[in-house]
């Protein structure tokens, strides 16, 4: 087997590049296809009222859950790079004291969104136009059962999301990614039992989902805990506040991008609430838990290129990065042709997985057909801002991350209604990607002599 190995240092042809970025896109898929089983359960057993309020409340869900990718992103570079220096005893104290605030944190936080989750949803609701008081303090009541079960998991919510770097630097990514699997494969099971067969509708999603996210923050701590071959373990530590700001410093860019397209996703909402009321909110939640699954194949491939990229940077083989980036523009254009033609064509047979009612069916598939037409354009970013991430650039990185997933959405969503009506909002992110790929490709051509790549 150890032939077989694709090293880094390699040319890489297509088939060889294929081969190595695979099971990084795998895994996205995997991670995509988890995060939509929710939606997949409430849509076919609870109806579309609790699948509204899922997708109108999990938001804000995420904005208090994306200060643990922080802690985990932050982390990881500052417990790698102290590893890297041979200090094993000082990064197991910096692992340690990341792990015990993000507990911390995860409490403070989740006391917090359950008290405010009621006013967030009536305010989340409050644009919508065509139900009567009544239906829409039902809506609230469904928003606030799933938020207030899901935080109180949220500890362990954040922990899941720090520990996902953490295995890699460990040198465990296998168990990182049994655990992933463990947990995920849980949230199906429990949400086949709870919402299925006893019929607890929306909260039988939520008791499903807090066990995953349970199991996928506790497992790991029961295992850096113990004794293990690993490079990291779970022990005595002393609060540092000068690493823990370095390591929110380094972690703002993953904040900012989570929090942007949550922040995004409510713009979406109080949109479409405005102008189709709550069946537009059900029909984007389609089309994300759809859109999610195709643009994890791009952040995959950025993901599993990645390391190749940095290596030959570091390696000063412009030859090499040149065809890696080359080959990277190529095979992002063709998977974004493929994925488009795909979507657009076989619309209605996946908006129909998650709604069978006419009327909500020809909407989604509408939007959806219009919303697709993103992935021949949203790869280049993604790829861009990987890219300048494994060229160790950041502030590039980050400028793009954010151009893309706040200001031109926001603009999009804002601007795009007025002058194409409901349209314009099933189509806002294709402009919004479409506006992006072009500063994208100004700071490539701007930075290629600089790194060599072209």
């Amino acid at each position: 087997m150890e032939k077989d190995r694709i090293r880094l240092s390699e040319h890489f042809n297509y088939k060889k590049l294929l081969r190595f970025v695979l099971p990084s896109v795998i895994m996205m898929i995997f991670v995509s296809v988890y995060g939509i089983v929710d939606g997949l359960f409430v849509a076919n057993f609870a109806g579309e009222l609790p699948f509204a309020a899922l997708n109108l409340i999990y938001p804000l869900i995420m904005i208090f859950g994306s200060v643990g990718f922080m802690l985990g992103t932050g982390g990881n570079a500052v417990v790698s790079k102290t590893l890297g220096e041979g200090d094993k005893e000082r990064a197991n104290r910096i692992f340690s004291m990341l792990v015990y605030v993000t507990v911390l944190a995860g409490v403070v936080l989740a006391i917090i969104g359950i008290a405010v989750v009621r006013p967030v949803a009536n305010l989340f609701a409050a644009s919508e136009k065509d139900m009567t008081a009544e239906e829409r303090a039902i809506l609230v009541d469904y928003c606030v059962l799933y938020a207030r079960i899901i935080f109180m998991a949220l500890p362990a919510f954040m922990l899941q999301n720090a520990f996902q770097g953490f295995f890699v630097t460990a040198e465990k990514p296998r168990l990182g990614l049994w655990v992933t699997i463990i947990a995920g494969l849980g949230n199906a099971v429990f949400d086949a039992l709870f919402v299925a067969v006893f019929q607890w509708g929306l909260a039988g999603a939520a008791i499903a989902t807090a066990i995953n996210q349970l199991m996928g923050g506790i497992l790991p701590i029961v295992y850096f805990s113990r004794k293990n071959d690993s490079l990291l373990r779970l022990g005595k530590t002393k609060f540092d506040g000068v690493v823990l700001t370095k390591v929110c410093i380094n972690g703002l860019s993953e904040l900012m991008t989570n929090v942007s397209l949550s922040v995004v996703t409510i713009l979406y909402n109080a949109q479409l609430m405005k102008y189709i009321g709550i069946h537009g909110v059900t029909a984007y939640g389609i089309m994300l838990y759809i859109g999610f699954i195709f643009v994890a194949i791009f952040l995959g491939y950025a993901v599993g290129s990645a390391p190749i990229v940095g290596y030959h940077y570091g390696a000063a083989n412009k030859e090499e990065l040149s065809n890696v980036f080359r080959k990277s523009v190529i095979l992002t254009a063709v998977a974004g042709v493929v994925m488009t033609v795909f979507a657009v064509v076989f619309a209605r047979p996946m908006a129909s997985i998650f709604v069978r009612e006419p009327e909500l069916l020809n909407m989604t598939t509408h939007g959806l057909r219009l919303y697709s037409l993103s992935f021949l354009v949203c790869g280049f970013n993604i790829f861009g801002s990987a890219f300048f991430t494994a060229l160790s650039n950041g502030a590039l990185s980050l400028l793009i991350s954010f151009f893309r997933t706040f200001i031109c959405q926001v603009l999009a969503v804002l601007i795009m209604p007025v002058l194409l009506g409901v349209d314009g909002i099933w189509s806002a992110v294709v402009w919004a990607e479409g506006v992006s790929l072009i500063l994208t490709a100004i700071l490539l051509m701007w930075q290629r002599k600089r790194y060599g790549y072209a």
